[in-house]
């Protein structure tokens, strides 16, 4: 199992994805004082280190990854989402490819 990242890079990424999600007003939603109330009750000290804490940690991981897997599996949605007949050209550049030129002056002309 990889290392887990220091918590304050993880609420940045949750306070990053929650940015992206919902726009520049992140930081009056209801999510964004959830994240941040759940971050300062968890707040570990020099004195005190327990398992409630790591599974914290661990939870917080798990959202990070589980709000950009969601954004990045919208983008590929909306992507490659079929909007209808296409045509072949625009099927082959979609997938990064090109359709063979047919030689002309031989019965090929359209």
């Amino acid at each position: 199992m990889s290392a887990m990242a220091p918590a304050l890079r993880v609420c940045r990424g949750i306070l990053k994805e929650l940015r992206a999600s919902i726009g520049p007003t992140y930081n009056k939603s209801l999510a964004y004082n959830y994240v941040m109330d759940q971050f300062r009750k968890n707040k570990i000290t020099g004195e005190r280190y327990c398992r409630a804490q790591q599974e914290a940690h661990h939870d917080s991981n798990t959202y990070l990854c589980l709000l950009g897997s969601t954004r990045t599996h919208l983008a590929l949605h909306k992507l490659y989402h079929a909007k209808g007949e296409c045509s072949q050209e625009s099927a082959a550049a979609m997938v990064g490819l090109r359709l063979p030129e047919q030689p002309g002056g031989k019965g090929w002309e359209k």
